[in-house]
């Protein structure tokens, strides 16, 4: 199962576009409210999460992705089961994936040191000892995806769902939606 993290500000197509590749795929998703189910974006779309943080199953996660958005990056961070989510994922060594302004949520942990990543274009300086990967949409090392901005969603849910059930699987849905990127 991926979860995906929603608090308060989170970038919609950050999170809805994954979540909707992943699926068409099937791969079980949920998107995981911090603060409850009614989690508003950062343009105003309220989401209806499939469960509030602390009802997720961690122990069935295959997968954590991390948004971005400056208020959902701010809200995971400043909430404490969620650091400790992301902590335990790491440790064991689950995939985590995160995008635009999330990328620096595992770099302030020390999970990208001396790793390739990328992150929106500006916040390089929040990456730590990161070797950020400029102009690059996504970037895969070890069991860690990142990924540039809203722009990269596509490219982004596309490779989550290619680690998970393979290459072809991300182009049959690729195929299946039309996406020529």
């Amino acid at each position: 199962m991926v979860a995906i993290l929603l608090g308060t500000g989170f970038e919609e197509s950050e999170a809805l576009v994954p979540a909707d590749l992943l699926r068409r795929a099937g791969v079980e998703v949920c998107l995981a409210g911090i603060g409850g189910t009614q989690i508003t974006g950062a343009h105003g779309i309220t989401v209806t999460a499939d469960c509030a943080l602390e009802a997720l199953n961690a122990d069935a996660l295959d997968m954590l992705m991390l948004p971005g958005g400056l208020g959902g990056v701010e809200a995971i961070q400043g909430e404490l089961r969620a650091q400790a989510l992301i902590q335990r994922c790491y440790d064991e060594g689950c995939w985590l994936a995160a995008i635009c302004a999330a990328p620096t949520i595992l770099a302030n942990l020390g999970f990208l040191d001396r790793r390739r990543a990328v992150c929106y274009p500006g916040m390089e300086e929040l990456m730590g000892s990161a070797v950020v990967q400029k102009g690059t949409p996504v970037v895969v090392d070890g069991h860690i995806v990142t990924a540039e901005a809203a722009g990269s969603a596509f490219p982004f849910g596309l490779k989550l769902v290619e680690v998970l059930k393979g290459a072809d699987a991300a182009r049959k849905v690729a195929h299946d939606v039309h996406y020529h990127g």
